[in-house]
């Protein structure tokens, strides 16, 4: 089916400049959405050095266990993604496919097979055959790389735009790029990562530093965002560092002072996409912004915030427009975290809607109604427990989810 590209999206793709050490081509198997690009090789150049985030799911995708294998070695020459077909739950065939493409990857870029990493999107349960992947991979022109908004549109599914985000930091005064790519729109619940991430940067950054900011800067982007609750089999962040900027030192150790410089950036990039994929929820108006505050823990925090935010409940009433608090206090007695009805203080936006346990006296039901017509919407819960906070990021759940998901293989 044809999707309307959402209302919250960004007005354009930005601005993406190529990234030194980074080329990247796509091509069509002629079988997927009108025979559009569903097929990404990128190739780095040698000495690129790789981390990964990866889905926690124990149902994972054969391309996760090939890029869990091989992250270790921290070495990178390249990358496929394949949208259309998710290779997961496919038993040994789906190794094996996944083996060929690596292979055969691997013999065009001239490295090693440990070197080339996967990635997969798609219907899940369906045999991947690898012989039209590879004829793709030989149609492409190596001599022309492509750029990275063809390489986003390229990784799509239900996706109704194309996700990219860019940031620059300026080390041992040269400026390097941070550039990442993104799908993903339904089946967003990460427990990592996203549906599959890609990001590459010319800084020299070591392999376990890398793997260390990745970590780290997941878990406030990445991790902070849910639009169905549904956390995918092949959720994928990989993040590639050439080291092709000039005149920058490695960033060998993680408490070089660059390296939070680095990861700062890193963290906007991260973030940037991760409320794209938000915005992109499947049949999505409305943008929301979930804060809590005052929980015992970070932790606790969190899993409140979740249970806001991924409450059927609370986002059917806010496609509604309807200013339905109630839903918020049954959503944060049942998260089972510490929480004392009569601290409680929840509002919508600038609007105090409960306080101490009762209605607040300020209460408008006129207003509050007035602020939930707009697109970005913000719910507050201050628990008045401890110094506890996390933020998560969701959307509003209307009848264009179930359309697309109804009908998602037919």
């Amino acid at each position: 089916m044809s999707l309307a590209v959402s209302p919250l999206a960004p007005e354009r793709f930005p601005d993406m400049p190529d990234v030194a050490g980074v080329e990247l081509f796509t091509g069509a198997t002629g079988t997927y959405k009108g025979g559009r690009d569903n097929v990404l090789l990128a190739r780095f150049t040698p000495g690129t050095a790789v981390a990964g985030v990866l889905t926690r799911s124990r149902c994972a995708s054969a391309p996760i266990e090939w890029c869990r294998q091989h992250l270790p070695g921290g070495v990178a020459r390249g990358l496929v993604v394949n949208a259309g077909n998710a290779n997961a739950f496919t038993g040994i065939k789906g190794a094996v496919s996944t083996r060929a493409v690596a292979d055969h990857a691997a013999g065009l870029i001239g490295c090693s097979a440990d070197e080339m990493f996967l990635g997969s999107t798609g219907v899940i349960g369906e045999p991947l055959d690898p012989a039209p992947l590879m004829r793709v991979l030989d149609g492409m022109d190596l001599a022309r790389p492509k750029g990275l908004e063809a390489a986003a549109r390229t990784i799509m599914t239900t996706d109704t735009f194309a996700k990219g985000a860019i940031r620059t930091v300026v080390l041992d005064g040269q400026t390097v790029t941070i550039a990442g790519i993104a799908k993903g729109s339904g089946m967003i619940a990460p427990d990592m990562a996203t549906m599959l991430s890609f990001i590459f940067t010319d800084a020299p950054v070591a392999a376990p530093v890398l793997q260390a900011l990745l970590s780290r800067h997941i878990e406030t982007s990445f991790n902070a965002i849910t639009v169905d609750s549904d956390t995918s089999t092949s959720d994928t962040c990989l993040l590639f560092a050439t080291g092709a900027a000039n005149g920058v030192a490695p960033i060998a150790k993680l408490d070089d002072p660059r390296a939070d410089a680095f990861g700062d950036a890193l963290h906007e990039v991260l973030l940037d996409l991760a409320l794209q994929i938000v915005r992109d929820g499947e049949g999505a108006n409305k943008f929301i912004k979930v804060e809590v505050t005052g929980a015992e823990s970070d932790k606790s925090a969190a899993i409140i915030g979740r249970s806001i935010a991924n409450s059927p409940l609370i986002k059917t009433a806010i496609a509604g427009e309807d200013a339905n608090w109630g839903r918020v206090v049954m959503a944060v007695g049942k998260a089972g975290e510490p929480a004392d009805r009569d601290r409680l203080r929840i509002s919508f936006g600038p609007h105090l809607v409960a306080d101490q346990g009762v209605r607040s006296p300020d209460y408008s039901e006129a207003d509050v109604s007035a602020y939930m017509k707009g697109q970005e919407l913000e719910i507050s819960v201050d628990l008045g427990l401890g110094s506890g906070q996390a933020v998560i990021y969701t959307c509003d759940l209307t009848h264009g989810y179930i359309a697309i998901n109804a009908d998602y293989r037919s």
